[in-house]
């Protein structure tokens, strides 16, 4: 009996641990950075001795951290290492007491040269537990402590993974070729869990939404309809029931580890010349919220594992973009490193980056390109437009009459481009899903909804549109973010009404999603207002007038929100007028001739094709 027991002892000891955390799980061949830094999580397995012996594969550091459940293993992989999987050995007073099968994949035939998003594309965003629930049977998950309940204030209401897939041909229809999806790993929070910022476990999608397999069909899905897939990440913080908060690597894994503070979201500090030290640690390094423990990117294991977590799901669900969550929150010299890592590796791939602020210069200062005077340099390609988000609702909503007020609040946002090393590349939007929802904003005005939709998807930059947008979706009774990401109509058996079918759309709300399609489909075939030069005219009287060129096309926007019609006189607009014949209406294809001069109607938007 005696020699059974030790024998089913070492049993257990050598064979693969199920409970051991390897993190990341799997890597490839071929990247362009050799090394590759492993975590491992198992008890006491910092007191072992790790081997590995493979071709192509060396060991060349092994770091011991206060916890003694921890390991951090750097590899270098050579270029002339081969795809396969090889053995990760523990020993203990020369025995082998754990192991752990490694992999080392194949990359898929041009991974590094993926395409990122450009102001070519118009990028769709989708809260994915208020779009669609295809899969009742993952709402509830064993284990997972936050149910179901689509009557409860911030519930999970069971949207998922599936239910995007199955809506990605009318994502297509619609005339987008980017989808941001809210962030899809594993939440699993008291409360609270279903918008996805509070992650538990950075390369796990959490059970409620589908499977790690499942995003990787959905990017592929996508791909078939060139539709390029952003995931959206959140270097910056994780969940307080993330699974290494119960084991703490290091006494500074965290910020104010121990004795947590919140952030005052001063993120200004930043570029303050004046700005106090105790203002800059508290904004970069306070918790975001008591849920949200601020992540010490500092830290270069932390540092390490987080390029690397954004690395992998790249390679893993081939993706071609990145949302970055609450950007200006991380260590900024950090996300430097981050951004150059990333774009080393895929010198094709797009970016966006999250500044909350309506201050051109503040968003600016994160653009790739800008010259700070701080001499802080961003490697981030592209930021959301908030200044221009906030300019054009101002704009819509203000009396012109007033001065300063109108439509010369988007001239005077677009003045301040000089300010942005690539205004071009900034992400431009009617709204989020932080914000109330456009329609809203707006007072539910329809002329103004579709002028403002005209003016993001002929304006420079590339638009995003958040779900439900194309059928007006509003949130009337409150500004609250569970309200404002509310189910999308069609998305659950029980819906009465439909975006998708358009069954028991309002006349208005067809209205919407066909003048939302026209322009998208437009907009995807033509060069001039994906990367044409803008030139604007002074808003003056309730009138906007600009134009997007090149050597090729010309195509005039006039903005009217006039009660009445307005006769434009087109010798104002002689110099890129000049030679001109005809203007073609893009949403009626009906062509006059400008010889007649032009006609605006009251509160209206004019898009025009130039011959």
């Amino acid at each position: 009996m005696k020699k059974y027991s030790l024998f089913l002892f070492f049993i257990a000891a050598v064979l693969p641990l199920y409970a051991q955390r390897v993190e990341p799980a799997f890597w490839w061949v071929g990247m362009k950075e050799p090394r590759l830094q492993l975590l491992i999580h198992q008890n006491n397995i910092g007191t072992t001795e790790p081997q590995v012996t493979y071709a192509g594969v060396k060991l060349t550091k092994v770091t011991r951290v206060k916890s003694p459940n921890y390991l951090f293993l750097d590899l270098t992989i050579a270029a002339t290492a081969k795809a396969g999987s090889f053995p990760i050995t523990f020993k203990k007073d020369g025995k082998t007491v754990a192991s752990y099968s490694y992999e080392l994949k194949n990359r898929e035939p041009n991974s590094a040269n993926r395409q990122g998003f450009t102001s070519a594309d118009a990028m769709y965003l989708v809260t994915p537990d208020r779009f669609a629930n295809a899969n009742p049977a993952n709402d509830n998950v064993e284990g997972m402590v936050d149910k179901v309940d689509r009557a409860g204030k911030d519930k999970r209401h069971g949207g998922d993974i599936q239910g995007i897939i199955e809506q990605l041909d009318y994502i297509q229809k619609l005339g987008f070729s980017a989808l941001w999806i809210c962030p899809l790993q594993e939440n699993n929070q008291n409360m609270g869990s279903y918008h996805g910022y509070a992650m538990t476990d950075l390369y796990k999608v959490d059970a409620r939404f589908g499977s790690n397999e499942e995003y990787r069909k959905l990017s592929k899905e996508a791909q078939k309809r060139g539709i390029k897939l952003v995931i959206d990440l959140v270097p910056n913080h994780c969940g307080s029931e993330h699974w290494w908060m119960k084991d703490l690597p290091t006494d500074d894994w965290v910020n104010f580890q121990g004795n947590p503070k919140i952030t005052h979201h001063a993120r200004e500090s930043i570029q303050d010349p004046h700005a106090s030290e105790y203002d800059k640690e508290l904004h970069a390094s306070g918790w975001f919220v008591p849920s949200m423990p601020d992540l010490n990117q500092r830290n270069p294991l932390m540092a390490n594992y987080l390029i690397q977590n954004t690395i992998w799901w790249i390679e893993y669900a081939d993706l071609h973009g990145i949302r970055v969550d609450t950007y200006p929150y991380s260590d900024k010299d950090f996300m430097s490193r981050w951004s150059q890592r990333i774009m080393r590796e895929y010198p094709r791939f797009s970016m966006v980056g999250e500044e909350w602020s309506v201050n051109p210069s503040i968003v600016a200062f994160w653009q790739k390109g800008n010259k700070n005077t701080n001499g802080y340099v961003s490697e981030m390609s592209s930021m959301f437009d908030f200044p221009l988000q906030n300019a054009l609702t101002e704009a819509l909503n203000e009396d012109d009459r007033i001065y300063n007020r109108g439509l010369v609040k988007i001239y005077q946002t677009l003045s301040q481009d000089f300010l942005y090393a690539s205004p071009n590349d900034l992400v431009i939007m009617p709204d989020n899903h932080d914000m109330s929802r456009f329609y809203t904003q707006i007072h539910e005005n329809f002329d103004l909804w579709k002028m403002g939709i005209s003016f993001l998807l002929t304006t420079r930059g590339t638009p995003q549109i958040y779900y439900g947008t194309e059928v007006l979706m509003t949130n009337p009774k409150s500004d609250s973010h569970d309200e404002i990401r509310g189910e999308m109509p069609g998305g659950w058996a029980d819906h009465t009404v439909s975006a998708f079918t358009e069954k028991g759309l309002t006349p208005q709300q067809l209205e919407a999603k066909q003048f939302m399609t026209k322009m998208l489909q437009w907009r995807k075939t033509n060069a001039v207002v994906q990367t044409g030069k803008l030139k604007h005219f002074t808003a003056r009287d309730g009138l906007y007038v600009y134009f997007r060129y090149n050597d090729a096309q010309k195509v005039m926007v006039v903005m009217n929100k006039n009660k009445e019609p307005l006769k434009l006189d087109l010798g104002k607009y002689s110099e890129l007028l000049k030679g001109a014949s005809t203007a073609k209406n893009v949403l009626t294809g009906e062509t006059n001739s400008l010889a007649n001069g032009l006609t605006v109607n009251a509160s209206s938007a004019l898009v025009l094709e130039i011959k």
